[in-house]
């Protein structure tokens, strides 16, 4: 069985029925989730790593700017 990370919901997702990269929906909170493996069945948020890079690129650009401010 596999459960909904945001919400806990029971997803009703076969590993016989999707395959990696596939998008999932919860039907309850409506996340889209990623099928990151099939067995078992794992997933992840759709988007999460691209706010983890842009946060990233936003750290860089201000440490960037301070050690503008200091020269």
């Amino acid at each position: 069985m596999v459960y909904c990370p945001e919400c806990e919901t029971d997803l009703d997702i076969d590993e016989d029925e999707v395959d990696e990269g596939a998008v999932v929906s919860c039907p309850e909170c409506g996340t889209d989730f990623e099928v990151v493996t099939v067995n078992p069945v794992e997933l992840k948020v759709v988007g999460e790593d691209e706010i983890d890079e842009e946060d990233e690129d936003e750290e860089d650009l201000d440490e960037e700017e301070d050690e503008d401010e200091d020269s």
